[in-house]
């Protein structure tokens, strides 16, 4: 929620936190779940990387599997990388809005 025009939304159930950016789904977690789990959209190459590296890399759960994948928040990943794949998903998903919010958001997210 700390990104720029980022809202929380709940479309698909009341339990199921989805967060977007000018209308496009770039997180979803379930804040119940334990361990705590995030789907994060990923560039496909990486996730695959990704996957290989880390037992708490799956594919997105309920998501389309090349590009998404489920985070496990075990505290076997470090922060830093968990941040690095939140800011990631948000960047994909503004890479693919019209021109002009995309320019907008970048400027705004590059600051």
């Amino acid at each position: 929620m700390t990104y720029p025009e980022v809202e929380e939304t709940t479309p698909f159930t009341p339990d199921v936190l989805v967060y977007k950016v000018c209308g496009k789904m770039f997180a979803a977690t379930n804040p119940d779940d334990f361990p705590a789990r995030v789907n994060l959209k990923c560039d496909p190459e990486w996730a695959e990387e990704l996957r290989g590296e880390h037992a708490a890399v799956l594919p997105g759960y309920h998501m389309n599997k090349k590009h998404w994948n489920t985070i496990t928040l075990d505290d076997s990943l470090a922060s830093e990388l968990i941040e690095q794949l939140v800011h990631h998903s948000l960047r994909l998903v503004v890479q693919s809005l019209k021109k002009a919010d995309r320019e907008r958001l970048l400027n705004l997210l590059d600051k």
